[in-house]
């Protein structure tokens, strides 16, 4: 099994000023305080737990990293003993040194049960849910339905089971990918029952058990979850916000792709799920080049492309830049117009159509009629709904900020040009203990690690401003209450790196 390897000039550019600031100047030999060795091992825990260097890829040799760096090999050796001794680290004989966690603050990062979470809220306290992002439903949705209704007659001569989508639908979705700058027929849209359920049937077809999945690290938690339920393997690539083309660290994208063999990415480059982050035409142009290039297939959840908050104008479709089946592009309508709308789509060549029927004739029937009616009278209404959520969102997305910034002065946003969430960085590893404790004060949290692979993001925490601003002001106090409640002990499961 081939071992993804970190390079040296990569962790050397993740690592940046790693030195203590009390040094007194740029040789860390000379460093009166904390032996270099121990600054940087603490400097490493912390790419570890923000998902910068993913759990199972090795890092450098210890003379490329000490050449890059500028210090003596004895630094790294000790580096490297301290954080295998710490656990962060798993050594073989002939083989590299390969990121861990410690087993004591392992965990899978899954979601706990909705019904679980409730009981463990106090009674007494108004509870908010900030588990979710996804929004009401807006007032025309009544009319959708209304318009639907009167629009099923035809149908109703029939059984009524159409695994493909009404035509209507996927004519209203076919003309709205050709305005957006992708070309589109209605026999390239398959209509299901969200972009989730889309995501399953390409990964039922496309995949096959120990396959490698590259993923963005952060993302889409249930896609994480999707990916293992067929036996694959997500393999994360991380987001670096202060890369070109928006964070998406492309040349780590290609370098990946080629280091695993894989076959098959899941991206949300409109707006990802939790930071926000939209990835540009020159990106997205380069995307389409590294499917071309390393044969491999993405799958890019537009779920998100209409929650563009930046107003700036969106690129096309990352499938516009492809020359062949290279991007298949999901997308769903809970996301623009209501999460109980469960009606999403695939677009892609009619060839993986045909496969996609067969594999969905053995999950389900096909996608209710109304609700795909429904969806064609929003589609068609689409703009002023649009227009108006967006601006809600912008307004919430204020007030949040606002009061993390008033609140919660230590920790750190930067919000992404749209979406649904913002992606918070806290001060120290408490994300999951956080999420445990937030319920005794009144709010409920989807901790940091959900979000990732294999216990990473500990540091982070998703914050959906989807709820109205009373509320989003109500849950930050909770919040904060909650932060301050944790102890020292209780709140940082990771102990000081320590040396004997």
């Amino acid at each position: 099994m081939v071992t993804r390897v970190i390079g040296a000039s990569g962790l050397a550019r993740d690592l940046g000023r790693w030195r203590d600031p009390e040094s007194g100047g740029d040789s860390p030999e000379r460093r009166p305080h904390r032996p270099a060795y121990l600054a940087l091992a603490e400097a490493i825990r912390l790419l570890i737990h923000d998902g910068r260097a993913p759990l199972g890829v090795a890092l450098p040799s210890e003379r490329d990293l000490a050449t890059t760096l500028g210090v003596s090999r004895t630094t790294i050796t000790s580096t490297y003993s301290l954080l295998r001794e710490h656990g962060y680290l798993i050594s073989r004989q002939g083989s590299r040194s390969t990121v861990a966690l410690p087993p004591a603050i392992q965990h899978d990062g899954s979601k706990p049960t909705r019904g679980i979470m409730a009981l463990m809220a106090q009674p007494e306290l108004p509870t908010i849910d900030m588990t979710y992002a996804a929004m009401s439903a807006p007032p025309e949705l009544h009319e959708a339905y209304s318009t639907a209704l009167q629009g099923i007659p035809p149908y109703l001569g029939t059984h009524g089971m159409d695994p493909v989508g009404v035509v209507a639908l996927r004519e209203a979705l076919a003309r709205r990918y050709t305005a957006r700058g992708l070309p589109t027929e209605p026999e390239q849209i398959l209509v299901t029952l969200g972009a989730q359920h889309g995501l399953r049937l390409l990964l039922n077809v496309l995949t096959s058990p120990a396959a490698r999945v590259l993923i963005e690290h952060p993302t889409y938690p249930n896609a994480i979850e999707a990916i293992r339920d067929v036996g694959a393997r997500p393999i994360p690539v991380p987001l670096r916000p202060e890369f070109p083309h928006a964070g998406w660290d492309l040349d780590g994208l290609r370098s990946t792709a080629r280091q695993t063999a894989a076959t098959l990415a899941y991206l949300v480059p409109d707006f990802n799920n939790p930071t926000g982050l939209l990835l540009d035409a020159e990106g997205r142009a380069e995307l389409a080049a590294i499917a071309r290039d390393t044969r491999m297939t993405v799958v890019v959840d537009e779920s998100m492309s209409d929650l563009n908050l930046s107003g700036e104008t969106m690129p096309p479709p990352v499938a516009a830049f492809a020359k062949g089946s290279e991007i298949i592009t999901i997308g769903s309508a809970s996301k623009s117009f209501w999460g109980g709308l469960r009606v999403g789509w695939i677009r892609t060549n009619q060839a993986l159509i045909t496969k996609l029927l067969g594999i969905r004739a053995t999950v389900d029937l096909g996608t209710p009629v109304m609700d795909q009616l429904a969806t064609v009278h929003l589609l068609e209404n689409a703009d002023p709904i649009l227009d108006r959520r967006r601006e809600q969102l912008r307004t919430q997305r204020a007030a949040l900020l606002d009061a993390v910034a008033e609140d919660l002065p230590g920790w750190y946003i930067a919000p992404g040009a749209g979406g649904m969430s913002v992606w918070a960085q806290l001060p120290s590893p408490v994300s999951t203990a956080l999420a445990a404790t937030a319920p005794n004060h009144g709010v409920l949290l989807a901790a940091g690690p959900r979000f990732g692979v294999q216990g990473a993001f500990e540091r982070f925490l998703r914050l959906p401003f989807t709820h109205p601003e009373p509320e989003l002001r109500l849950a930050v106090k909770s919040i904060a209450a909650a932060y301050e409640a944790l102890t020292p002990r209780a709140a940082d499961p990771l102990q000081p790196l320590t040396c004997y």
